[in-house]
Parts: structure tokens; C-alpha cells; sequence
């Protein structure tokens, strides 16, 4: 054991080094290396093949010793080679439908119908797998009857893995972040780091371990390792929470993309599509959800690389984007650089400013500007009514006065939206940073250059930090290797997908920079009024996703007064790159595969953690399973309902409300499980007290730095701690849950915190 300590040392060792000891350098790492600086190199992609590495010799090794002796069972070989069979057959006859759909557009297929066939090709395979796949067993509905091979639990794992958030919005944080973000919003290549350096941790603290107590649920390991019903209680508690908060953003992702699709409302979208959803998960639970998924994995990667691939071909010749998007790099710097001296771009900003600072004077005295605004819209209503103005005139001014702020609350809170944006637009390229530069600031500047320059690189730090413990405590992953046949298979399902979710994510820094090369030296300086349709029909289905504003009245577009939201980079690139419309619709049934995938997987959780993990009393009969698997669907079928309501309303944009839930389960979770596996002396009141007190500041330290709440409590200046902002809230709450799980552990009674329950296995190591 004492080997496999050492080994995971040094392994962790080298993990800190790649992400935490790159990123702190980060800076100082500015050495141009065969055209990229090294420092971005390791950010956007070096690293992540250093994880790669490091889960995969753990699982090698750690297998490899644990194999010694080990029998080969012929049926399972068996098994296997008839998946493998079922597979290649899939892929090709997918490759076969895209090609067909591709030779009938060319024919002459209109758009809306291409669109339509691939939502409703790919929902139905999806519902047919769901149907096929039904059961009431609670092994099967439960972890697909542990039974997944590593190969396909890695696909699995990494189509519910990668949700709306990666495969919409992480390529489109890219464009708008650069490197690290601003200090006003942490971001950029901190998901890449963070979304891969978390799987480090979960191969060698969490999966294997977990897997050894054949558990169904993640509270159940709670409940098994503590004893009682407070920790299994608040695990529960916790799963939904974070991943209701994670489901919200799946089934916005849903609606936008299925009303994209079809042309139906959004709020119909999502009905569309959350009907796919609960079809698998309904039906079939983690035995449906987990073949809905490997097929849904094949769609999503073909749809994001396609793309990013034609791209890369189209600008430099090569379709390997990952590896030479390296090229580009400069070009764009040298672009930012001629917008940085533009007198149109500077006279885009100057009237940005003009329009914060009117709204900072209206917030002075709400009610008196208000009032002011009532007034004057309705007396413009009145001479145009005397002049008989054109209708549509009066019509647009009766719709201003109507769409005014209803009272003085609403209205300090919009107002207080619109001043920081357009405070944010007034800044250079539209607030948004250089896409190579590490920080803001300069750590040799002045003394605000310097804050500015340690605020970003704390941030990011910290954002990191949460994406990587929260990715440990997510429980919807978790329960992905539940689902293989041995422990073994757990490590090398660990190391498929991140391997599966990496062909991904080293690609998205490449779309981010070759979608910006497109705009900055192809769509900025065109005509206005001649600007490609898609602008407008995207902005239809939501005008926060796009938005173009003739700012300074010159009829050309400049970059400043385009705004692209990070839900849509990724959607709009076929349309961008003058693609074929096949290659759009099948990156919108891409993303329609990894939202409903991952809200599958999130549903699920859900589900069980109230029926499973709430009214679990102990019984094991088969008339108990069974009664708690239907009240699993019953309570799956409520919280997709509600879901879609709290999506419809947008509550906020989707790699927000994802990393939010990373800071929720990092807290919740990750403290009381990893002292639970390797601290004998961690005890059941340790982790109740933990988990709620690293859950309660983190939602506390969430909600106190709202605007919302700021406002109605009458709260002025920052309530921020050391400057961290609230997306990486789980700072505080996993450091203060793992602070008072060691102090209670350590001033329990000694008798009492070694007692651990007889039916926890030894081969755990406590």
C-alpha cells in the first residue's frame, strides 16, 4: 500500500505542476516556441496531455498489479466483441445519414427541412434506445447492472460529461475571455485546465475507491462510511441542489438549439427536447442513459470537430486545427492592435461611455428619472398622435413607455445592468481582453496595473481550483463508474474519458481563435444593412445571444459594436465559415446530444438521490427496489418539469450556472469523501458539520454578492472576499468544510472516531 501512496504522490505532484505551477507562471512563460507562446501552449493543450498521461500510467500500473492471477472470462470477451460490432455499424450508417443528408441539400432540400430531419432523426434514435432499453430491475435502472466495458463507460462518461456548457459555451468563453478573462469575470482557458486536471483526482482519490463498495448512489457511500442518517441526508440533499442548478442550464441549452432547429418557440424547444430527455431516463434509467449515450458522444465530437476542422483547412491549409491554429495567434494580435488605434472603434467606446454615464446619473434618483422617463414618452406619444405620425412609429413609442421599469426596484436593477455594460462595451474591443495575454495589468506597471495584474491571476486560480474539486463531487459523474464491471475497469473508464472529453477540449481553443480571425478580418468593416441573414435569425431566437448596434452612424459594422454571446460562438461557425447548412444542423443536433446527455445523467441523479437516498430505510427485499425505482421515475418526471419552468425563464447564461454547481458539489462532497477514504479518524458528526457549513458559504457567499440580493437588502460597494468572485465561491466553502471536518474529527471522543460500520469493506483501506 505503501507503494501505491508513493505513487500517487508523485503523481499528484506533477498534476500541481502542470496546472497550478503553469498558471502562477503563466506570465513569465511568454517564450515564442515553433510560433506559440509556451504559456498559452501549456494552458490551451500541453497540460491536458500531461493529464492524459498521469491517469493513464496510475490506471496501468494499479491494474496491472491488481491483474496478478487474475481469470479471463471468455463471456465477457464475448460480450464485448458484440458491442464493438454494434458500434462500427452505428458510426457508419450516421456517417451514411450525414452524407445523404448533404447530397439531398445539394439537390435542392430546404434549410427547414434538413433541420427538422436531424432533431427529429436524433431524438428518435435516442427515444428508441431509451424504449429498448427500459427496465425495473433496481441493478439496471441503478448502474446499468455493472456491466458497462471501460471502453464505452469512457464514451459514456464523456457525452455526459461534456454538457451544454463545453460543447456551446466553452469554445465562445474562448473568444470573449482570451487567455484568462478580466478581472471583472474569470475565464478563458481556466475550463480547459479545469474541466481535464479534475479527472487527476478523481482517478487517484475518489472513483476506485468508491467502486469497490458497490454502491448505487453517491449518498449511499455516505451513508455506508458514516453510518446514521444525517450524512446520507445531506449528500442527498446536495446531489439535487447542484444538480438541479446543472440541469437548469442543460434544458436552456436544449430550447435554444431545438428552436433553431425547427423555428418554434424557445419555450416549445424545450418541451421537444425535454421529451428526448425523459424518454431514456424515464424508461430505462442508468442502463438506457448509458447506450443513449455513447451514441450521443459519436454525434457531438463529429459535430464540433467537423467544423473547427473545416475552419482550419479554409484559413491555413491544414485541417488539424489544434496543432496549427498556433499560426493565427499573431495575426490576431496584429488585428487587435490596428482596432486598438481605430478612430471609428474610438468613437464606439466614447459613445458606450456617454450611455453609462446617463445611467449613472438616473441611478442617483430612481424615482425622480423614472418619472422623468414616463413623462416624456408620453408626451412624445401625444404630438405624434397630433401630427398623425405613421402608425408603426407611434406603436414602437407606446412599446418603450410600455416595457419601462414598473417600479423603482426593477428599475435601479436594470439600470444597474445597462450602466456596466455599456461601462464594460466603453472599454477597449468592447471589453474584451487580448486573446494571448495571461493577465490583465502588468505585474511591472503601476501600483493599479499590478493589483489588476494579481486580482486575474488569483481568480483564475480559484475558478480553476473549484472546476477541478468540483468535478471530483459531481455526482452525476460519479455515478458513471458505478457502472463498470470491476474496479480495474473503473481506472481505465477514468482514463478513456478524459481521453474521450480531451478531443474536445484541446479543440475548442482552436475554434475560439479561428472564429475570432473570421470576424476581426471578414465581418467587421461590411455594410451594415448588408450583413449575412444569420445575424438576424439567430438574434430572433434570443437578442442576449447576438446583437448589432450602428453605434457611432457610420453604416459599417465596427468589432465594438458587435456582440456575441458565449452561447452562440459555437453555433453560429458553420454559418460564419460559409458551411453547407448540414454542417449547422448537425452542430446543432451536436449540441442537442451533449445537453440532453448530460441532463439524462443529471435527471437521474436527481431522481434517485429523493426517492433512493430520502426514504431509504435500510430494506434490500425486491418489492422495496422496485418501489423505490418507480418512485425514482415519478420524482424524475416532477423535477424535469420544473426545470424546464426555471429554463424557460433564462435565468442566466450557461457557463455561469454550470460553474456555480462546480462550486456547490466541491463543497458539498468532496471534503467529507476524500477524509472519509483515506482518515480512519474522520467521524459522522465531522462530515454532517462539514458538509454544511462548506454548502451554506458557498450558497451564502453566492447569493450575498448578487445584484439582486445587494439591492434589496440596500447592500453598497463590494461584498467580495479577498477579491474572489462568487463563481468560485467554493473556495471558502471547501476550505472551511474541510477545516471543521479535521477539528471535530480531532475533538470527537477517541472511541468514537474510529467507529466506522462492519459492512464497509476492509479492501477500502480506511
Amino acid at each position: 500500500m505503501g507503494g501505491s501512496f508513493r505513487l500517487q504522490g508523485a503523481l499528484l505532484t506533477v498534476w500541481f505542476a502542470a496546472s497550478f505551477g503553469v498558471v502562477f507562471f503563466a506570465n513569465d512563460l511568454q517564450v515564442i516556441v515553433n510560433g506559440w507562446p509556451l504559456g498559452y501552449w501549456f494552458a490551451a493543450q500541453g497540460s491536458v496531455f500531461i493529464f492524459i498521461a498521469i491517469v493513464a500510467l496510475f490506471a496501468w500500473l494499479a491494474n496491472k498489479r491488481d491483474k496478478a492471477g487474475a481469470v479471463i472470462d471468455p463471456l465477457y470477451e464475448a460480450y464485448k466483441g458484440r458491442l464493438h460490432r454494434k458500434f462500427a455499424l452505428y458510426v457508419v450508417c450516421l456517417l451514411l445519414f450525414l452524407a445523404a443528408l448533404a447530397l439531398a441539400e445539394k439537390w435542392g432540400l430546404k434549410k427547414s427541412w434538413v433541420g427538422a430531419t436531424f432533431l427529429i432523426a436524433t431524438v428518435s434514435l435516442y427515444a428508441a434506445i431509451g424504449i429498448y432499453g427500459r427496465t425495473s430491475d433496481a441493478a439496471e435502472y441503478y448502474v446499468a447492472g455493472r456491466n458497462v466495458p471501460a471502453l464505452y463507460n469512457g464514451m459514456a462518461t464523456a457525452a455526459d460529461w461534456m454538457s451544454a456548457a463545453s460543447f456551446i459555451s466553452m469554445a465562445g468563453g474562448l473568444y470573449l475571455q482570451g487567455f484568462s478573462g478580466t478581472p471583472a469575470q474569470p475565464g478563458g482557458l481556466v475550463y480547459v485546465l479545469g474541466w481535464t486536471g479534475g479527472f487527476c483526482l478523481l482517478a487517484l482519490l475518489v472513483a476506485p475507491y468508491l467502486r469497490k463498495l458497490d454502491l448505487y448512489t453517491v449518498p449511499d457511500y455516505f451513508g455506508l462510511r458514516y453510518g446514521g442518517r444525517g450524512p446520507r441526508m445531506i449528500a442527498a440533499l446536495s446531489a439535487v441542489m447542484c444538480s438541479f442548478t446543472y440541469v437548469v442550464a442543460q434544458i436552456y441549452g436544449v430550447g435554444l438549439i431545438a428552436s433553431r432547429l425547427t423555428g418554434v418557440q424557445f419555450e416549445i424547444g424545450i418541451l421537444l427536447g425535454l421529451g428526448g430527455v425523459l424518454v431514456c431516463s424515464f424508461l430505462g434509467g442508468m442502463r438506457a442513459v448509458t447506450w443513449t449515450q455513447v451514441t450521443q458522444y459519436v454525434v457531438l465530437i463529429l459535430a464540433f470537430l467537423i467544423p473547427v476542422s473545416w475552419l482550419a483547412y479554409q484559413q491555413l491549409g491544414n485541417p488539424l486545427a489544434p496543432f496549427v491554429y498556433g499560426q493565427q495567434l499573431p495575426k490576431i494580435t496584429a488585428l487587435e492592435q490596428q482596432l486598438l488605434a481605430s478612430p471609428a472603434e474610438l468613437e464606439v467606446t466614447h459613445e458606450y461611455a456617454r450611455r453609462a454615464r446617463d445611467y449613472e446619473v438616473k441611478l442617483q434618483n430612481v424615482e425622480a428619472a423614472l418619472d422623468h422617463d414616463r413623462k416624456d414618452l408620453r408626451e412624445r406619444i401625444r404630438l405624434l398622435n397630433e401630427r398623425h405620425a405613421d402608425e408603426s412609429v407611434v406603436v414602437l413609442a407606446r412599446r418603450e413607455l410600455a416595457a419601462l421599469p414598473k417600479d423603482q426596484v426593477s428599475a435601479r436593477e436594470r439600470w444597474s445592468h445597462a450602466m456596466q455594460e455599456n461601462q464594460e462595451r466603453a472599454k477597449p474591443l468592447g471589453g474584451m481582453p487580448t486573446h494571448v495575454k495571461p493577465f490583465a495589468g502588468d505585474p511591472a506597471g503601476s501600483a493599479e496595473e499590478q493589483q489588476a495584474f494579481e486580482l486575474t491571476r488569483r481568480n483564475f486560480l480559484a475558478l480553476m481550483f473549484c472546476l477541478m474539486v468540483g468535478t471530483v463531487g459531481l455526482p452525476h459523474l460519479l455515478t458513471r463508474f458505478f457502472t463498470t464491471r470491476t474496479v480495474a475497469e473503473a481506472r481505465t473508464s477514468v482514463a478513456w474519458s478524459l481521453f474521450f472529453i480531451a478531443l474536445l477540449y484541446i479543440s475548442a481553443p482552436a475554434l475560439a481563435v479561428l472564429v475570432k480571425f473570421e470576424v476581426m478580418s471578414h465581418l467587421v468593416g461590411q455594410n451594415i444593412d448588408s450583413l449575412p441573414a444569420w445575424i438576424a435569425q439567430w438574434a430572433k431566437v434570443d437578442p442576449t445571444l447576438i446583437s448589432v448596434g450602428d453605434v457611432n452612424g457610420d453604416h459599417i459594422l465596427q468589432f465594438s459594436e458587435l456582440k456575441l454571446g458565449a452561447d452562440i460562438v459555437m453555433l453560429v461557425t458553420p454559418e460564419l465559415g460559409g458551411m453547407p447548412y448540414v454542417v449547422s444542423g448537425l452542430v446543432a443536433a451536436g449540441g442537442l446530444a451533449a445537453a440532453l446527455s448530460t441532463a439524462d445523467g443529471l435527471l437521474l441523479t436527481i431522481g434517485n438521490a429523493l426517492a433512493h437516498d430520502f426514504f431509504f430505510r435500510g430494506e434490500n427485499d425486491q418489492a422495496g427496489a422496485v418501489r423505490r425505482v418507480m418512485l425514482s421515475k415519478f420524482a424524475l418526471l416532477v423535477v424535469a418539469l420544473v426545470a424546464a419552468y426555471t429554463a424557460a425563464q433564462r435565468p442566466a447564461d450557461i457557463l455561469y450556472l454550470v460553474s456555480a454547481s462546480f462550486s456547490l458539489a466541491g463543497a458539498a462532497f468532496v471534503p467529507a469523501m476524500v477524509l472519509g477514504v483515506f482518515w480512519h479518524r474522520a467521524t459522522a458528526l465531522a462530515a454532517t458539520a462539514g458538509m454544511v457549513t462548506g454548502l451554506g458559504l458557498t450558497i451564502y457567499y453566492i447569493a450575498i454578492n448578487s445584484i439582486q440580493v445587494r439591492a434589496a437588502l440596500g447592500l453598497t460597494g463590494s461584498g467580495l472576499w479577498f477579491g474572489i468572485l462568487p463563481v468560485s465561491a467554493g473556495v471558502f466553502g471547501i476550505s472551511a468544510g474541510t477545516a471543521v471536518i479535521v477539528l471535530v474529527s480531532l475533538l470527537s471522543h477517541p472511541a468514537a472516531s474510529h467507529e466506522k460500520p462492519a459492512t464497509l469493506p476492509d479492501a477500502i483501506r480506511l
